[in-house]
């Protein structure tokens, strides 16, 4: 007498086509996530990227050669950003949204500080914070505060910022400067025009005289600034 099969065994083909599935509309998220984490990765910086969950409904294809994945031109580090993936072999692309944390050890003050204060290393201690959520920037060392003094109060635990500070103004607008950028571990300079003036650790625009593009900048040193991610 001819026994019909197991049902459970009858289920097996459907359950492994399903896991996969899944495993497929997972790999776009994947790659994002590692792509985004890469991108931001620099000494000092810790990278945490979330990508939202993945839509099951989409059917990503195999690809034949390793994913690419990009950020618009111009994009900077915030709390929320769209990675495109694509396929090469496929030319298939799809927006995956991921949240990003960029944490970094930032100056806070140790107590309420008044105005017209000078700030030792006694005033203050290292914290680390998400920087993506800083938008007034933020100040990551005691060179940075040497001959300048508070033009506003802060309480215990703010973070401090150059647009806490008055004096000092290491660049200017208009001044011709050294850009730095940093990408996967690679340095490269470039000259530009500052487009806006701060003291170190302040934020800016300038414009890359290579290339012609306005990019947001960081205040390091006189006449030296770096490309923000």
């Amino acid at each position: 007498m001819k026994r019909n099969a197991p049902s459970s065994l009858l289920l097996l083909p459907l359950l492994a086509a399903g896991m996969a599935h899944a495993a497929a509309a997972e790999e776009p998220r994947r790659v994002a996530e590692q792509w985004l984490r890469q991108h931001f990765e620099q000494p000092g910086n810790r990278v945490v990227a979330t990508a939202e969950p993945a839509d099951t409904r989409l059917q990503p294809p195999t690809c034949a050669q390793p994913w690419q994945a990009a950020l618009p031109d111009g994009a900077r580090a915030a709390p929320r950003m769209s990675v495109e993936v694509r396929c090469p072999s496929t030319g298939w692309r799809m927006q995956v949204p991921v949240k990003l944390q960029l944490f970094r050890t930032v100056l806070v003050a140790n107590k309420p500080l008044q105005r017209g204060d000078g700030v030792t290393a006694a005033d203050v201690r290292g914290e680390e914070r998400d920087v993506t959520r800083l938008g007034y920037g933020y100040i990551d060392g005691l060179d940075q505060l040497a001959g300048r003094l508070l033009s506003r109060p802060l309480g215990a635990g703010a973070v401090l910022a150059p647009a806490a500070f008055g004096g000092r103004q290491t660049v200017r607008a208009g001044d011709r400067v050294q850009l730095i950028a940093r990408l996967d571990g690679i340095e490269v300079r470039a000259s530009g025009v500052a487009l806006g003036g701060g003291d170190t650790g302040a934020r800016l625009r300038v414009r890359n005289d290579s290339s012609g593009r306005t990019v947001d900048a960081m205040v390091r040193d006189p006449g030296v600034v770096e490309a923000l991610p």
